[in-house]
């Protein structure tokens, strides 16, 4: 049996749901026993029906939220995992509490964490029919190396091991049935994957199309080039207006009132006086003053007659890598940049090279490793950093500390005060910023401009999806975002996007008229090249000789070349034959190419990359194997749902009466 990772120390500090929740996570998703949990997701949910599964279901205790053969999934278990899981979610999706979790969006959840307990037990259930006995030392020997468990001397305390599992409220009996059950599955589900076998002409194939280069001949057009003399009509504009109507909208605008609470609003209030900088300066001296560093070359032998020879033959710095070949193999030859005096372990040497010029062989110098010839490359000065030059950093330093201690109490204050008038009411003493204007969903202005929306991106993107998600009107609450900020959203006026007409559109139609010719141009001339690879046996047979011909490195869906287009380099490996021309749209222009050579690779001179493929290889048969092995676990023991419980649970976390568990 091949011990893992222990799943259990992730749990410790948070509650007996959790800690179900991180086991699970840790052996069925997190390891690689997850390649089944997707396979038995479907079967044992979607293949195999969530209606099909419920409908199994006979007399059952009312604190049984489920049953696995013999094995209860206990409603307070359930509920438990749930606890846990609501919070995560409510920060994944930016939202201040759980409870604003929309109730479809929090019956999903409830799901997904059932079919997560539902998963633990029919494994469990396979290892205890395979009779799969886990001896007691090896669980105590998991136990004992979970890190949270173990003392300042590194071993596993035991006083610190019933501290955790109290405050956990996890007992002693059920973490060890929980170590058994995971140490059990994996001794039932590594033989399937450790007994794959993957044929050689397999490995062969794909490590050919792997490890294969291949040269092209390419030429590019971009469309830039492209020379339009014309000039468009009134009518050519109004028909090319006419037929490309979405490339002329205006995009919806909203008026909206936006408050921003942050440790960086809060801060730009504060005051922050001269004496508070100068003491955080003094004591943050060490920071600002840098000792002087020096690039050292330190050559070690045995003897002082080497070390005398090496001196003599090291008259400049130009020498230094035949002084490094000629000190032989018992030596040492290192070079140190950067140093400070306190690096250079030994103090008797770091005083010399200290002491010594720059450009200067030194010794030979008697040292514990042995005799010493060293030369100084580059000394660079100690240096202070007067305040003035760091005094706005001080200032914003102490300014967040000050903010962050401030922070809770404004944020009560802020939701207060949203609450009691909305956003007028706000104290101008609290350091909430507030802003309002017009923008588009893209959080621009109607010059083009970002929304001076204060905050980090992650918030400014938090506030723009409030803004066009809240419904005009709707009172505003204080919601908290990414990175630790605050903020609430009025809607106050809504203006639809809309078509542009041709007057309102002006030297957009224009300028997509010239683009949309240069582009027809391009192709024209792409066209006009492919024809006459084809016919001409490929670009560099062309004549008059293609203008801008180039030829690329080799090539390799491994090692792609970042100068040619992805686009470009996807249908270069899909051509059998050297000759074949392709043309494509990449990027600005288009690319006309000619497949010149396939080199195929030899797996005796990489062997290193054919063992990687035979090794991706049976990781993937494997894994086919694993989600077959799921599907037959479902069919052996089918999961009985408690509807009555399920529905309690479910209503209790929706917020809403639901009548049935489908």
């Amino acid at each position: 049996m091949v011990r893992g990772p222990c799943s259990f120390r992730l749990c410790l500090g948070a509650g007996a749901g959790y800690f179900m929740l991180s086991f699970l996570y840790r052996v069925f998703v997190d390891s690689w026993v997850g390649r089944i949990v997707a396979g038995l997701f479907f079967l044992a949910f979607i293949g195999f029906g969530v209606g099909d599964v419920l409908m199994n279901i006979g007399t059952e205790r009312a604190d049984v939220a489920a049953r696995v053969g013999d094995r209860p999934i206990l409603v307070q278990s359930y509920q438990n995992a749930l606890q846990s899981e609501m919070p995560q979610v409510a920060q994944s999706m930016h939202l201040s509490d759980p409870s604003q979790i929309p109730p479809a969006t929090r019956e999903q959840v409830a799901r997904q964490v059932l079919q997560r307990l539902v998963l633990q037990a029919e494994i469990a259930e396979a290892a205890d029919r395979h009779f799969l006995i886990v001896p007691d030392s090896v669980v105590r020997d998991e136990i004992f190396s979970i890190p949270a468990f173990k003392g300042g001397n590194g071993q596993f305390d035991r006083a610190l091991f019933n501290d955790r599992l109290r405050r956990t409220g996890m007992t002693e009996g059920r973490l060890i049935e929980l170590v058994r059950q995971e140490q059990a599955s994996r001794m039932l589900l590594e033989p399937i994957r450790n007994g794959v076998g993957v044929p050689e002409v397999m490995v062969r194939h794909l490590f050919d199309f792997e490890a294969q280069t291949r040269t092209i001949d390419l030429v590019r057009i971009p469309f830039e080039s492209q020379q339009v003399t014309a000039t468009p009509t009134q009518a050519q504009l109004a028909r090319y207006h006419a037929n490309h109507p979405w490339e002329f909208t205006a995009p919806e605008y909203r008026h909206a009132r936006v408050v921003v609470l942050t440790t960086d609003t809060i801060g730009r209030m504060l005051d922050i006086t001269d004496d508070e900088m100068q003491q955080a300066y003094k004591a943050q001296a060490q920071t600002f003053s840098s000792p002087e560093r020096r690039n050292v070359q330190i050559v070690t032998v045995p003897t002082e007659a080497r070390a005398t020879a090496l001196r003599a033959q090291w008259v400049d710095g130009n020498a230094w890598a035949q002084v490094q070949k000629d000190a032989g193999r018992d030596a040492a030859a290192v070079e140190l940049p950067g140093m400070k005096l306190s690096d250079i372990p030994s103090p008797d040497l770091a005083k010399l090279v200290f002491a010594a010029p720059a450009d200067a062989t030194q010794g030979p110098v008697r040292s514990e490793g042995g005799w010493v010839v060293f030369r100084v490359t580059a000394i660079t000065p100690a240096h202070t950093t007067p305040m003035a030059e760091v005094k706005q950093a001080l200032h914003d330093q102490i300014a967040h500390t000050r903010a962050q201690a401030l922070l809770a109490d404004r944020v009560q204050k802020l939701q207060d005060a949203i609450a009691g008038g909305g956003l007028d009411s706000v104290p101008a003493d609290l350091g909430a910023a507030a802003v309002s204007g017009d923008l588009d969903a893209s959080g621009n202005t109607h010059e083009g401009t970002p929304a001076p929306i204060p905050g980090t991106d992650a918030l400014r993107q938090a506030v723009i999806a409030r803004v066009f998600s809240q419904p005009k009107g709707a009172s505003p609450t204080l919601a908290q975002g990414p990175d630790g900020g605050w903020y609430a959203v009025s809607v106050d006026g809504i203006t639809p996007g809309h078509p542009l007409s041709l007057a309102e559109a002006g030297g957009r139609v224009n300028a997509a008229w010239l683009a949309d010719a240069r582009r027809h141009m391009a192709d024209q001339q792409a066209t006009a090249f492919y024809n006459q690879a084809q016919g001409q046996g490929g670009l560099a047979h062309v004549t008059p000789v293609v203008p801008g011909l180039e030829h690329s490195q080799p090539i390799s869906p491994m090692q792609p070349a970042p100068e040619i287009p992805r686009e470009v380099a996807a249908l270069i490996f899909r051509l059998d034959k050297v000759g074949q021309n392709i043309m494509t749209e990449a990027g600005d222009g288009y690319v006309v190419a000619t497949l010149t050579a396939i080199n195929h690779p030899d797996p005796a001179a990489q062997k290193a990359l054919y063992d990687r493929v035979r090794a991706g290889l049976t990781q993937s048969m494997g894994e086919d194997i694993e989600m077959g092995y799921g599907g037959a676990l479902e069919a052996i023991v089918k999961p009985k749902p408690n509807e009555s419980a399920l529905r309690a649970v479910m209503a209790e976390v929706t917020g809403q009466n639901t009548g049935t568990t489908q």
